[in-house]
Parts: structure tokens; sequence; C-alpha cells
């Protein structure tokens, strides 16, 4: 690492202290940026690097709520407005017991340069809360969002941040927060929030959208071959919203999905994934990939971790850092020639040092899985024009921005002299965006 970025590097582990996730997104981008420097000594002089790594605002705050027997429950309530150079601060929130400021902030972070990447007017924030809604009754769910959504409206707005979902948050969540957001604005300020319902401001292919825009990326890295999906075996971690709509769309593009999974365990399906059982299993009944392989015959539980399950495509799609060196290793053994990450940073750095050196083709995160916060932005659009889009026009405005992303990384990566990495393209084009735009409205 160049000494300025190492100096930068430094001082973020200094004023952000115990928050691991964070250091490692930071340190993953300051590592792509030493050509950056060379080339563009402005970005230094004027220290918009160290500025990018310093969030424009960090909120936390108390949300005191009411459950079903009557007690008085707390949690903590988080949003970092990260950057918004670009435009209103743009990311998700999501609910987990993990969640504190480090997780936020590490999100945060990468969406700054997702969101740039998609070629669209959005800055990056993050927010959520360590609520977690598994177990809870609709009625808790409602009141716990009712009481997040009392503070974090006064620091919302359709031309200042715009959350959406994330873990933990879905349609249902999302709704019970604009609700309240409408309630105490008396406003209905449709692009306040994204991943509404279909019925009430939302987006078609939102839903699908990260899951889908993930599988594009990686069919791009084929076609960018000569090759294609037909045939190809492909394992998805996780089975929530995003690996459910990658195995989707990854089925009709041809591919073979023998395997997903959740905190319980991964099931293996020689057959393919039923994904009509899976999305019944997964979104009706809420139950776990067990109760997936009891229902079907081919399937059986595995032993260990997803990734010693033989693939020609891995799509990490559960969540950060679920994918070490270890599993890397096995995956380059077995025979994987490309890693595309679904989910927000699930690949540990060893694993991407791991699959530079294997020759493993590796698309990141903030590349790879940028088709959500596009089509959040495509929401927004239809809700500042009152329009409605149809689910084809919308799924190709989503397949072509993920090409241009895609593009948009090989060609930076050759301008830097790093040809077909798309880690170094996706951090540098995402950043230089970011940077440019930051130089040009002065030291703010």
């Amino acid at each position: 690492m160049h000494e300025s970025l190492g100096q930068i590097y430094d001082e973020v582990l200094h004023r952000n202290p115990g928050e691991t996730e964070f250091h490692q997104a930071v340190r993953e981008v300051l590592e792509s940026l030493n050509p950056v420097v060379a080339k563009h000594p402005q970005y230094t002089d004027a220290a918009v690097i160290r500025r990018v790594c310093e969030p424009e605002r960090q909120i936390i705050f108390r949300v005191p709520w009411v459950d079903d027997q009557g007690n008085v429950q707390i949690n903590r309530g988080f949003r970092v407005e990260f950057n918004s150079a670009l435009g209103p601060y743009k990311g998700g929130l999501r609910f987990h017991p993990s969640v504190y400021l480090g997780i936020v902030k590490f999100l945060g972070f990468e969406q700054i340069f997702k969101n740039s990447l998609t070629g669209m007017p959005i800055g990056g924030g993050k927010g959520g809360s360590d609520f977690d809604p598994k177990g809870r009754s609709d009625g808790e769910v409602m009141r716990f969002c009712q009481a997040f959504m009392t503070e974090l409206y006064r620091h919302i707005g359709e031309y200042t941040d715009v959350p959406a979902g994330d873990i933990g948050v879905g349609g249902r969540e999302i709704g019970y927060l604009f609700g309240q957001y409408k309630r105490i604005t008396n406003r209905y300020e449709s692009g306040v929030l994204t991943g509404k319902g279909i019925t009430w401001g939302g987006s078609l292919v939102r839903t699908e959208a990260t899951g889908y825009g993930t599988v594009f990326f990686a069919q791009e890295i084929l076609r960018s071959r000569g090759d294609s999906f037909d045939g190809k075996r492909v394992v998805v971690s996780g089975s929530g919203n995003v690996a459910i709509y990658a195995i989707e769309k990854l089925q009709q593009l041809g591919a073979v999905v023998v395997a997903c999974s959740d905190s319980s365990g991964y099931v293996v399906d020689e057959a393919g994934i039923d994904l009509d059982l899976l999305k019944e299993v997964k979104e009706v009944q809420r139950g776990r990939v067990a109760d997936y392989a009891a229902q079907r015959d081919s399937a059986q539980l595995g032993q260990g971790s997803i990734w010693s399950v033989p693939c020609d495509i891995a799509l990490p799609c559960a969540t950060q850092n679920e994918l070490d060196d270890k599993d890397a290793a096995t995956l380059a053994q077995n025979g994987c020639t490309i890693v595309a990450e679904g989910a927000n940073m699930p690949c540990t750095p060893e694993a991407v040092r791991l699959f530079s050196e294997s020759g493993i083709t590796f698309a990141p995160g903030k590349a790879a899985n940028a088709g959500g916060v596009a089509t959040s932005a495509l929401e927004m659009q239809q809700n500042a024009s009152r329009d409605r889009w149809s689910f084809e026009y919308t799924e190709e405005r989503l397949a072509e921005t993920m090409r241009g992303i895609h593009d948009r990384c090989l060609e930076t990566a050759d301008e830097y002299d790093a040809p077909g990495n798309y880690a170094a393209g996706a951090n540098i084009a995402g950043f230089t965006q970011v940077a440019d735009a930051m130089l040009a409205l002065g030291v703010i």
C-alpha cells in the first residue's frame, strides 16, 4: 500500500476502534488505489481519500417498543449517511442481532462505490438495528418499525436519504416503516423508501433485482469468454431473497443449481433445486433447509461447508465473511472458475487472494450485487414521475445496468494495468467518480 494510503488506513484504525468489518472494507478499497494516487495526486492533495473514509453523519438512537406480553423492549437504531457527493444517501436497513456501528459503516462504505458504479445519481448510506424480527409476531414487528421510524423520519427524505430493505427488512417491514413516516409527516412521499409494495409505489423487479443482477453480472463474465450458463453446475449460499432469485434466474438461463443453505446448514439436490418447493419452505412455511430436504427425495443435508460441493460457478449470497481461504482452496481444487458475490463482502481477504492465485475470476459485491440498489433508483424514478413500468422493461433496464457495470470494471482494470481484475476495476471506477464529484463541490 502506498505510504499516504497506509497513513490513512492507520488513521481509520485509530478513529474507529473495534469496527473490524469497516476496517476490512476500507483496506480492500485502499489496496486498489495505489495506481490512482500515482496518476491523480490531486486526490491526495485535497484529502479526498481521507474524507471519503469518514462518514458525513453517524446517527445512533434508542428504539423502545412494547412486546405482545406488555414488556418494554429496547433496541439500538443506526443510520450512517456516508457520502452524498453524487446524490441523496441511498442504502438499506438491516434488522439483525449482529448489527452494530461497525457493520453499518462497512455496509455504508461499500454502498458509496456500489452506487457510483450504477451510474445513477445516488450517494451511499446504510442503517439498521440489532432488533431480530425472527420469531416476532406481526404486531411486534409493526410496533418496533413504528418506534424506529419515529426517530429516523427526521433524518430522511427523497432529496436527503432514501433507505431500502436488507437482511431482516422485507416488504412487511418497509410497509410499516412507510406507514409511520406518512403518519408523522402528513406527506405521501413515495420516494423516501424503496422496496415498497407493488400496489403502493413499488417497482416490479425490485424483489428479484439483487439476485437477478448478480446472475446478469456473472453472465457477462461468461459472455466475455464466449460461454454461457447452459449446463453449468452452480452453488448458491443462502436461501433468502437474494439467493432465491439468483437461483430463479440461473435456472431460466440453463444452469443447474445443486445446493443452497441457511444459518442451520445446507442442502444438496443433485436433480437441481426445486425452486417452487424452496419458495414454499422459506417464504410461506418460514422453515429451514432441513424442511426442504424432508420434502424432496433427491435432496439431502450436507456436512461441513457448502463450498465443498463441486461446482463450476459459486455465488455467495448469505452474509459477510462466509467464505474463507479454506473454502476458496476447496473451490479451486474442485474446478470452480467464477465466484460472484451476491451478498456484501461474503469472501474474506484471504479467500480473494487465493482466487487470484488459483485463476478463479472474482466479481466483488460492490459490482456484482449492485442490481438491487440500481432497481431502487429505478423505483425512485417511477415515483418522481408518477409512472409505473412493466416487468419486462424494468428487467431490461436492470440487465443493461449490470452490463454497463461489468464493462466499466473491465475497462478501468485495463486502464490501470490490472487486466481482468474485477475487484480493482470496481474499486477504482467507483472511487474516481465520487472523488471527482467531491473535488468539484469543494471542501465540505
